[in-house]
């Protein structure tokens, strides 16, 4: 029993090393040239959610692109299911500034950017 706990103490030992770590990596992070990793690690997401965000801007990237090329010239939707779609975490226009800040799918984000300002408008 005395080695189990030992095993745990050593455990977390290393869990609050690690996440003193991350607190300090998180102050190294240029906020200005890497926005979207710094939105990550301050909302403590998975690699898989990480993952999942990414094919998400993907699969609307291409769809846009596709649109697009269809002629179309509303993209409402596609910023609306983006938004039901992004992670909680995730504040949707700090998350579209930081991708284009990071120049990240930079066609659908500054699309998406223009559709919010005009939304603000109205």
């Amino acid at each position: 029993m005395d080695t189990l706990k030992k095993k745990m103490s050593t455990l977390e030992e290393r869990i609050a090393k690690l996440e003193y770590y991350h607190s300090l990596l998180l102050q190294m992070i240029d906020r200005e040239k890497k926005p979207f990793y710094y939105l990550i690690m301050q909302a403590g997401l998975t690699k898989e959610e990480v993952d999942e965000t990414l094919k998400l801007c993907e699969t609307l990237s291409e769809e846009y692109e596709k649109q697009k090329a269809e002629g179309l010239i509303v993209f409402t939707p596609l910023l609306t299911h983006f938004a039901g779609m992004l992670h909680p975490k995730l504040p949707l226009e700090q998350t579209i500034d930081a991708l284009l800040k990071q120049q990240m799918f930079v066609p659908l984000m500054t699309e998406f950017q223009q559709l919010l300002q005009k939304l603000d408008e109205l």
